[in-house]
């Protein structure tokens, strides 16, 4: 005595799990590929925003002292119109920052993504500091800047195409 309907229940029963278990493995790529997605995005922000920190930090730091290695140091993560206008304006800085014997100190406060894709970023960064020289009659007067700072890829690496002053 045979069931027709049991058979049949059966057939159903092992078509459901299997789309059932299919389903479930194509969700499971489809997370994979999110977090993967999401850890490649994760990297690009640290690498544009360490990127920003570094530039800045040299452009906010130089000391008449050693001022080649300052300007040497902005110049390494320039690009584009940004290193040629950098290097043209830097020609006679040092005789200027050794005669006014100036020495401005900075660091960092905050950083921020404004706009990014996989090839070009723009940064927000707070920076807080000092600039001592003749005319403060070589007394620290503090100086914070706001600096929006556009960048690309080059490569493996992150370089600031403009530099701009926002407050």
């Amino acid at each position: 005595m045979k069931r027709p309907g049991l058979t049949v229940v059966l057939y159903a029963v092992a078509l459901l799990l299997g789309c059932a278990v299919v389903f479930g493995g194509v969700l499971i790529q489809q997370e994979h590929q999110d977090r993967q997605r999401a850890a490649a995005e994760q990297a690009r922000y640290g690498d544009v925003l360490t990127a920003a920190r570094t530039e800045i930090e040299a452009f906010v730091n130089i000391d008449y002292t050693n001022a080649q290695e300052s300007i040497d140091a902005v110049a390494a993560g320039a690009t584009g119109d940004f290193a040629k206008q950098y290097d043209t304006s830097t020609k006679d800085v040092v005789k200027i920052l050794t005669r006014a014997k100036s020495v401005m100190e900075g660091k960092v406060l905050w950083a921020g993504i404004v706009d990014s894709d996989s090839d070009s970023a723009s940064v927000i960064v707070a920076t807080t500091g000092t600039v001592a020289n003749a005319s403060t009659d070589n007394k620290p007067v503090a100086r914070q800047f706001r600096i929006k700072v556009d960048l690309v890829r080059e490569k493996d690496a992150w370089k600031t195409s403009n530099v701009e002053f926002v407050g």
